[in-house]
């Protein structure tokens, strides 16, 4: 009997071996909290560092950081002197990448953007010198001052994160992330973004007025100081390799069946609209699904929830949808419908 016995441990722990548990630290979290937790606390690192800088605006941080894991570009809408380009440079800060700023202006060609081709004395040839698109984070600065063909010159590298000059491609290092800034007030020398480039960014984040309590807070913090913000005391948070681990991060991330019908019948909603002349696209979906999938990891999820979804609908959606010139005249906004949109819709349980 002793014999069977200790046949018996013999296979019980073979069986182990060919079946092994999760891998679990001292505190018994497996792998996958343990990222939850890196990613939380990273984020957190970040948040504080935005803090010492900007007041406020908790919402569009979360959205910032989102936009920045899901590797989408970002377009930031606000009057002058709400802090667009400094959250778009401590955010820039933060990821121990290359980092450069474009002004545009009316007379910006598309050369001064993606570079242009130089004379080489020596040898006689061309060598193809790189603009300051080329890099890890770039912030665009007033990206609707800029005529329309400099505009076209973005399309290529925002979609496919290259640049093609004179027939040969130039593919662009990872992580690269467009951060663009705009007035929506002042329409003097300035013209719209195509549609199509629109349709590139993952959000579009409308930066409002701080409130009486905020505006109070600025003026304490910075009643001592009489030049701008040092930035070269942002701390970096993240690195391109922290960065793609955390990309894995969000592959990993659960999205039921359920929540896939309720992006696509958001979505689709947009194209029916009767007060939409042009509705969401298939990529607008992909930015739903992807933005919520990082909403998700930043408040320490591996799976998807419908509040997570319908915290990212609007950012997604309000630019690329176009109102018919009655709704318009009406005094409709997109945001507006977005959420009667959201509304409509069942929400998944």
């Amino acid at each position: 009997m002793s014999e069977n016995l200790e046949n018996m441990e013999n296979l019980s722990s073979q069986e182990q071996n060919q079946n092994p548990a999760p891998q679990e630290n001292s505190f018994g979290l497996n792998r996958e909290n343990q990222d939850l937790i890196w990613v939380a606390d990273k984020v957190n690192q970040v948040r504080e560092e935005l803090a010492r800088f900007i007041i406020g605006q908790h919402e569009t941080v979360e959205l910032l950081v989102a936009g920045i894991f899901a590797n989408g570009h970002i377009l930031l809408e606000g009057v002058p002197g709400v802090a667009k380009t400094l959250a778009s440079k401590v955010l820039s800060r933060t990821l121990n990448v290359d980092f450069s700023r474009i002004q545009f202006t009316p007379d910006l060609m598309p050369s001064d953007v993606i570079g242009t081709s130089v004379f080489n004395m020596k040898d006689s040839s061309f060598s193809f010198k790189k603009g300051p698109i080329f890099s890890n984070i770039v912030l665009i600065d007033e990206i609707n001052r800029a005529p329309a063909k400099t505009q076209a010159a973005l399309f290529e590298v925002m979609e496919e994160r290259q640049i093609t000059y004179d027939g040969k491609v130039y593919p662009m290092e990872f992580p690269f992330l467009v951060v663009a800034t705009q007035n929506p007030v002042e329409q003097e020398g300035t013209y719209n973004l195509p549609e199509a480039q629109l349709d590139r960014f993952l959000f579009k984040l409308k930066i409002g007025y701080p409130n009486l309590e905020q505006e109070e807070h600025i003026l304490r913090r910075y009643k001592k100081s009489v030049g701008t913000a040092n930035l070269d005391e942002v701390n970096h948070v993240f690195t391109s390799d922290e960065l793609n681990k955390i990309h894995v991060v969000l592959e990993e991330v659960i999205v039921e069946e359920q929540l896939i019908k309720y992006i696509a019948a958001i979505t689709h909603k947009t194209r029916s609209h009767g007060k939409l002349f042009l509705g969401g696209s298939p990529r607008a979906s992909l930015s739903m699904l992807r933005a919520a999938k990082a909403i998700a990891v930043i408040r320490g999820r591996d799976f998807v929830t419908p509040e997570d979804i319908r915290f990212v609908t609007i950012p997604v959606l309000n630019h690329r949808l176009i109102l018919t010139p009655e709704a318009e005249m009406e005094g409709f906004t997109s945001e507006e419908i977005i959420k009667e949109i959201v509304e409509s819709i069942e929400v998944p349980r």
